[in-house]
């Protein structure tokens, strides 16, 4: 069990007041509800509460913290705005999972052009191959890794309405991701992310992403049965599992022809 920090870290307030009749917050100390949010984190992380399971409640928690339940209940409520927790009334508070109908296409944001998304769902997924390599100097530094450290390469193939239309290479590092395999890939019908947090215990939970414009290269275009002069939407994604820790490099090819790549902005 994750226990309370000690004091002076845990304070009896949101801030400490700045010396000599000052104001604003010490810069030494976060607010409070800040340090609760980092130690229910620090349970996510250690696995503590699973995904789908429900969390003590804020009475609970704020016992366990000596502090306030309204304290516990602001950090789950930054918890559930970054989609780690999910409320469900009358029922709890419950740990995000991908394989929830609402949170398992959370970083899919190709769209198709009808307008009419869930019909496009879910995707053919071939899986091309799945092998244990050196991981390059690139692939190291986005997983911070160190160079020639071991790594899952993945690459599959999606199609939609039978039409190859994302072509994407997964880097995973070797050791959380131990038994990976291209036939247990192929054995799971479900989304990627809810099958690393059933089989490995890893939970993608944010996501960093670059987007270009690009050419396939001859074995990329013969993947996704197009020309090499066709142009294509490249989106590298780093994704993050609890407390900022990189976990999956992901380089996708994107053909547009049918579907379009949509973000909400807010």
């Amino acid at each position: 069990m994750v226990q309370a920090l000690p004091s002076p870290e845990i304070g009896t307030s949101e801030s400490s007041a700045s010396p000599a009749g000052g104001s604003g917050v010490t810069p030494a100390f976060s607010p409070l509800y800040q340090q609760i949010k980092e130690l229910i984190l620090r349970s996510l992380q250690a696995g503590e509460w699973r995904p789908s399971e429900a969390i003590p409640s804020e009475i609970e928690l704020a016992a366990r913290f000596r502090v306030s339940q309204g304290t516990v209940r602001k950090a789950i409520d930054e918890l559930a705005a970054e989609n780690l927790l999910i409320r469900r009334q009358g029922k709890g508070t419950f740990v995000a999972t991908h394989a929830e109908q609402d949170v398992q296409y959370r970083f899919l944001h190709l769209k198709p052009d009808s307008g009419d998304f869930t019909s496009d769902l879910p995707a053919s997924r071939e899986i091309v191959d799945c092998k244990r390599i050196r991981a390059s100097s690139a692939v190291a530094q986005s997983l911070n890794l160190q160079p020639g450290e071991s790594v899952l390469q993945v690459r599959r193939v999606l199609s939609y309405a039978g039409h190859p239309t994302i072509l994407e290479d997964l880097w995973l590092p070797a050791t959380p991701f131990k038994g990976l395999t291209a036939e247990r890939l192929r054995d799971y019908s479900g989304p990627m992310y809810a099958f690393f947090e059933k089989e490995f215990g890893v939970h993608m939970v944010r996501a960093e992403e670059k987007i270009r414009a690009v050419l396939p290269d001859a074995t990329q275009a013969s993947l996704l049965r197009i020309s090499q002069d066709t142009p294509l939407l490249s989106v590298e994604r780093v994704a993050f599992s609890y407390n900022h820790v990189p976990i999956e490099l992901r380089r996708g090819l994107y053909l547009t022809t049918r579907h379009h790549y949509r973000n909400d902005l807010n």
